[in-house]
Parts: structure tokens; C-alpha cells; sequence
């Protein structure tokens, strides 16, 4: 069940990154355009907040696992 839930962990991270890279392209878009970047900016920060708290969920979910491979 861990390794299964790591494969979600892993999946969501590559999808976080994915949404930080789409969302800094469209901060660097609106800023060249002259638009208020404000608003993608604040959103920009919270998918980089978020990406951090998935890594250390999928750092716990590794440590479970290694927890319970030197259990048995």
C-alpha cells in the first residue's frame, strides 16, 4: 500500500512542477505584456509552497517504507 501511495506522491509532484513552470511562464508573460502580474504571482507562490509540502509527505511515505522493510 506505501508503494503505492509513493507512486501518487511522485505522479502529483510531477504534475506540481509542471503547474509551477506553466505558472512562472505566465508571470513572465504578463510582466513582458506590461499586465498586473500580481494576482499569478501570489498563485506562483502558493504552487511553490504546496510542491514543498508534497516533497516532504513523499519523504515521509519513504521513510515508512524503509521503516517497514527492516520491520519483517
Amino acid at each position: 500500500m506505501e508503494r503505492r501511495t509513493l507512486l501518487k506522491a511522485l505522479a502529483d509532484i510531477d504534475k506540481g512542477r509542471e503547474r509551477v513552470r506553466n505558472q512562472q511562464d505566465l508571470v513572465t508573460s504578463l510582466r513582458a505584456s506590461g499586465q498586473n502580474s500580481t494576482q499569478a504571482e501570489r498563485l506562483l507562490e502558493l504552487f511553490k509552497r504546496t510542491l514543498v509540502e508534497w516533497e516532504r509527505h513523499r519523504a515521509l511515505i519513504e521513510q515508512r517504507i524503509v521503516h517497514l522493510q527492516h520491520a519483517q
